[in-house]
């Protein structure tokens, strides 16, 4: 038995991938490193960071429902960036998505990202309600 539960969302995870986009463990969820992908796994605005951020967003707030939770469990994100240009406007986006008190944030300038044209790489840790 595993010691923690994959949370995968609402559509079925592709058997090719080597990890879950989220795992439960007691009432800690850590969603992994996600980019702006849709649904056939190509990525949605490419180079657009601002529109990146809302689109993974989007997606931990799906795998938070599907956890039994909320945006506002959300205790820390961490964003892996490409470029600054237009980075400061992902705040407006993360007000879009989180109210205070905000959770604790840590930015990191990166080369490069695996999914071409993608700019922004986010991941997460939540404490779901027990």
């Amino acid at each position: 038995m595993a010691a923690f539960e994959a949370i995968t969302g609402s559509r079925p995870w592709p058997a090719r991938y080597t990890f879950s986009p989220a795992v439960r463990v007691g009432n800690l969820l850590v969603i992994s490193g996600t980019t702006a992908t849709d649904d056939s796994g190509e990525v949605v605005a490419p180079g657009d960071i601002v529109e990146q951020t809302r689109v993974i967003l989007s997606k931990f707030q799906r795998l938070l429902e599907a956890a039994g939770g909320g945006m506002e469990h959300i205790v820390e994100t961490t964003e892996y960036i490409t470029t600054t240009e237009h980075y400061r406007r992902t705040a407006e986006v993360r007000r879009e998505f989180f109210s205070a008190p905000y959770p604790a944030a840590t930015g990191v300038i990166v080369a490069g990202l695996l999914r071409e044209g993608a700019v922004i790489e986010i991941s997460a840790v939540a404490v779901l309600p027990s």
